[in-house]
C-alpha cells in the first residue's frame, strides 16, 4: 500500500499509476481515491501519471482526531506533491476536493501546478452568511451530517463529521 507520512504523523494513502505529466485527483466527501479510478485508468493508459489520495480520515488513510479542516487538507496535499516531487501537475478536484485544491494554492502557491480543474467545487463558500446571503442554510449541512453514512463507512466518523464543517463553512474567496 502506498502511503506518505505527514509532519503530524498521519498516513495518507495514495494511488500512483502510469508515467508522464502528473494529474493529481482530490475526491469529494465522503469518498476516497477510488472515485477517480475510471479517469485514472484512461489517462494512465494514455501517457499520464495519475495520483489520487484518500484525504485524512477517509478511506485507507489514518483517522486522526485533529486536522480535519481545509488548512491541514491543503498541507497534506502539499506534502504529497512534494514527496512525489511532482512538477507541472494538473490538479483535478470534485466537491470538497475543490476546496482542498483552492486552499492548497492559497497556502502553497502554484509553482508545481500547470492547471487546475474544479468540478462541482465547494469553493468559494457554501454556507449562508451575512457576506454570502445566497448560500445554503447551516441546517442543510447539519442534515448531511446524518446522511450518506453508508458511503463513508471506510472513513472515521469524527473525521467525516469535521469534514462537513470544513467544506461547508470555509470561505475560499481569497484562495
Amino acid at each position: 500500500m502506498n502511503t506518505i507520512t505527514t509532519k503530524d504523523g498521519t498516513e495518507i494513502y495514495d494511488k500512483d499509476w502510469g508515467s508522464g505529466q502528473p494529474v493529481v485527483f482530490s475526491h469529494g466527501w465522503p469518498l476516497n481515491a477510488d472515485a477517480w479510478e475510471s479517469q485514472m485508468v484512461y489517462l494512465a493508459s494514455n501517457g499520464y501519471r495519475c495520483i489520487a489520495h484518500d484525504r485524512r480520515g477517509h478511506g485507507r488513510s489514518s483517522q486522526p482526531w485533529n486536522g480535519n479542516e481545509m488548512d491541514t487538507y491543503a498541507d497534506d496535499l502539499s506534502e504529497l506533491i512534494e514527496t512525489l516531487a511532482l512538477n507541472g501537475a494538473t490538479l483535478v478536484s470534485h466537491s470538497t476536493g475543490g476546496g482542498e485544491v483552492a486552499r492548497y494554492i492559497g497556502r502553497h502557491g502554484n509553482k508545481r501546478v500547470a492547471k487546475v480543474v474544479l468540478i462541482g467545487s465547494v469553493s468559494p463558500l457554501m454556507v449562508k452568511t451575512d457576506g454570502n446571503p445566497d448560500g445554503l442554510p447551516i441546517e442543510t449541512f447539519d442534515d448531511i451530517r446524518d446522511a450518506f453514512w453508508f458511503q463513508g463507512m471506510q472513513g472515521g466518523l469524527k473525521n467525516e463529521l469535521d469534514c462537513i464543517k470544513a467544506f461547508s463553512e470555509t470561505d475560499f474567496t481569497a484562495d
